[in-house]
């Protein structure tokens, strides 16, 4: 039976009236064994120690560890110690079922999000879910190395002046990385270290919101854009999107006067293209007339296998109506949960004012250690071989679809991003699809699921970065199987 030593103070009820001190610590430790709170192979105090935490005479304590020894409760040897023995619990006493006021009034308003209702797939990730870059490929043992030197300097982050923004030196360097790279115009004052894009969201959305104001969201677009701005009682207005990108236009004529704009515009989500050079003047122009925000999202612009990356759209304002945020969870990954917001320097202070009302400081060993990976040169030599090698397993996507699912299913050639979209040939919904696949043991999500008015587009994504040609040859081939089977 394995020994875990138990260093925490249990947490005791205070006697009962009439009740001496043993019947008291025998009742409390017997009830701590049968609930779980000490569980098997636990082992407690010396008798000593145990005595000096709860102000006890030690042979209260010895008495009571001797009884519960004999009862089967615990097992005592001098020189190692005492520990708590597999005990079968007693059958729990039926509770009450009726579920307080509270939690009914919060199940009755939930609504569940679109895109997770009635997902289909199982535990796991096959091929071909979204987001997943590839672990494999990312220098961990560089990494622990960074992280090992930090924890050994602790004070080079540890004493760091205190700061909302979050630490320092991360973020100058999370500006040089922006402006050489994205062209975004920028300093470390104008940035803060959020957990994510979703924190940014969230956060920018109670600030510049109130219930009932207009914004606009692409359709189809991001759900998680979607979730925060209703959070906020906000009206979402669904403007279409195209091959150009948001209709600028049809958003003026559903809403002239909308408070702001959420957008992808480099690559736009789920549909994927980017938004072209007049679409981005004619939505800043937008913006300027009527004193509104726009929030680019820049989730995942690092991986363009083609051509030239279009430069933030941020780049092109000159009127602070831009906030840019983006995420490092998808260029390095996903349980880092390290993502920043560039906001215009008149709205930098009361962003850090509002963002106390959740938290004052950020995780700053975390910080050190991404912050360590930029400057040496790392995170650029990482998105050189990370672009190479998701170049590859896009080519192979598409020209094996090509082989396995001519007719039936056609996929984008956007040369860019984790995932591409697939549009369906075959008279199929995108949920029929998705349904289908999901018995062959592939995962591709439907599109509809991100639409907010636009019809189905009959289409599904495909993720295709975290998965060798292999599993992209082996997944395409069940996909022709579930839809040949229709």
């Amino acid at each position: 039976m394995a020994k875990t030593v138990s260093s925490f103070e249990l947490t005791l009820h205070r006697p009962r009236a009439k009740q001496t001190l043993t019947q008291w610590l025998y009742v409390e430790l017997r009830a701590a064994i049968l609930d779980g709170k000490l569980g098997t192979g636990a082992r407690l105090p010396a008798s000593r120690d145990f005595a000096n935490q709860y102000g006890l005479s030690r042979g209260t304590v010895v008495s009571v560890f001797e009884r519960l020894q004999v009862e089967g409760y615990l097992s005592c040897h001098v020189g190692v110690g005492t520990w708590v023995n597999r005990v079968a619990a007693p059958t729990p006493t039926r509770a009450s079922t009726k579920i307080p006021g509270y939690i009914r009034h919060v199940a009755s308003a939930y609504v569940r999000p679109k895109p997770f209702v009635d997902l289909p797939f199982t535990k796991g990730i096959r091929p071909f879910r979204i987001g997943n870059p590839d672990l494999s490929a990312f220098p961990a043992e560089l990494w622990g190395r960074l992280a090992a030197n930090r924890a050994r300097k602790f004070r080079s982050w540890l004493h760091a002046e205190e700061d909302g923004r979050g630490y320092r030196p991360l973020r100058e360097a999370i500006a040089e990385y922006l402006r050489t790279s994205r062209g975004v115009r920028c300093s470390a004052e104008q940035i803060f270290v959020v957990s994510g894009i979703q924190q940014a969201l969230d956060l920018l959305a109670r600030l510049l919101l109130k219930p009932h104001d207009p914004i606009w969201m692409e359709d189809p677009g991001y759900f998680g854009a979607t979730v925060a701005f209703g959070a906020t009682g906000a009206k979402i207005i669904p403007v279409p999107v195209d091959e150009e990108g948001l209709s600028v236009s049809a958003g003026k004529k559903m809403c002239a006067h909308a408070k702001g704009v959420y957008l992808t515009p480099a690559h736009q989500f789920p549909l994927g293209v980017t938004m072209s050079l007049e679409r981005r003047l004619s939505v800043l122009d937008w913006a300027s007339r009527n004193g509104a925000f726009i929030i680019e999202d820049d989730y995942d612009s690092e991986y363009r296998f083609s051509g030239q990356p279009a430069p933030a759209l941020q780049s092109l304002d000159h009127q602070s109506n831009v906030i840019f945020i983006g995420s490092f969870s998808k260029t390095m990954f996903p349980s880092l949960r390290m993502g920043y917001v560039v906001l215009p320097p008149a709205l930098a202070d009361y962003f850090l004012a509002f963002r106390y009302q959740t938290d004052f400081r950020n995780s700053s060993f975390d910080q050190a250690v991404l912050c360590d990976f930029i400057v040496e040169g790392h995170l650029a030599r990482h998105l050189r071989r990370m672009r190479n090698l998701y170049a590859s397993r896009l080519s192979a996507l598409i020209e094996e679809g090509k082989r396995h699912l001519h007719g039936v299913l056609e996929i984008s050639d956007v040369q860019a991003g984790l995932y591409t979209i697939a549009f369906l040939k075959n008279g199929m919904t995108s949920r029929q699809a998705e349904r289908l696949a999901a018995k062959q043991g592939v995962e591709v999500l439907a599109v509809d699921r991100y639409t907010l008015r636009r019809p189905d587009p009959k289409a599904l994504l495909l993720g295709f970065a975290g998965y060798d040609e292999a599993a992209i040859r082996e997944g395409l081939i069940r996909l022709s199987r579930a839809f040949s089977r229709s």
